[in-house]
Formats: structure tokens, C-alpha cells, sequence
């Protein structure tokens, strides 16, 4: 146990300066919390996969492990998204109910349009997908950029 601290504290002294250079806070704990989460997915990895430990680190029962295995099964609305910038979908326009069916048809994801909006709103901002008024419903409908 000491030898993983030792390292960790190690690896805190490392990241410090760059963790420091951001002056705020949350975005200093969200940067720890990811590095921590990596270095747990990491252990996890170099163990002998029979144990499966919490994000806290701590080894999980085996009620706890089928949990946290059916919890992270679904990838997030933001990565479906990212995927389907890869394919062919948005060469045609696409309103964010039809991509909210799609979601819901292709990888059994339930999302609201309201979970959609922002990520597509991103996009579109950082130029991946073009976003355009339709003239029937006068919706904001997507397509690849």
C-alpha cells in the first residue's frame, strides 16, 4: 500500500505545476478526479482481472461488480455522437429528434433532445457539423460540415 502512495505522490508532485496553472478550482478537481480514474483503470488492467475495485479504490463485492459493469455498458450521448460524425450519417440533414431515434434504434440509448442540443450546438461551433433552420418547421436541423 505504501509503495502505491509513494508513487501517487510521485505522480502528484509531477502534474502539480500544470494542475495549479488553472485558477479554478473545480477545473483542478475535475483534472485530479480523471487522472485519478485513469490510474485506477490502469490497476485494474495490470491485476490479475479477477478483482474489480470502486473509484475510490477500494475492492468491490461481487453484487457491486455486476452494478458497475451494467452502469458503464452505454456509452454517453456525447461519444454516440463523435461516432456518428465518423459515418456517413449526418451527410443528409438531420433534426434532433430523428438523431434521438436513431440513438434510440441503433445503440438503445434514450435520449432526451434536450441531452442532444448542447453536444450538436458544440459541434457546430467547432465546425464538424453545420447547423441550418428548416424551412417546414423551421427547426435547427444538422448536417456534417
Amino acid at each position: 500500500m505504501s509503495k502505491h502512495i509513494e508513487k501517487l505522490k510521485k505522480q502528484l508532485v509531477e502534474v502539480s505545476e500544470v494542475v495549479n496553472s488553472f485558477q479554478s478550482e473545480a477545473v483542478q478537481v475535475r483534472i485530479i478526479e480523471r487522472l485519478l480514474d485513469v490510474m485506477i483503470e490502469s490497476e485494474k488492467v495490470d491485476a490479475d482481472g479477477s478483482e474489480i475495485y470502486s473509484k475510490k479504490g477500494r475492492r468491490m463485492r461481487p453484487d457491486e461488480e455486476n452494478f458497475a459493469s451494467a452502469s458503464r455498458k452505454k456509452p454517453g450521448a456525447t461519444k454516440i455522437l463523435n461516432q456518428l460524425l465518423n459515418t456517413d450519417f449526418f451527410n443528409e440533414s438531420r433534426s434532433i429528434s430523428s438523431i434521438a431515434n436513431y440513438c434510440k434504434e441503433q445503440f438503445d440509448s434514450d435520449f432526451k433532445t434536450s441531452e442532444l442540443s448542447g453536444i450538436l450546438l458544440k459541434l457546430a461551433n467547432e465546425g464538424k457539423l453545420r447547423r441550418e433552420r428548416s424551412n417546414e418547421n423551421n427547426r435547427f436541423e444538422y448536417i456534417k460540415a
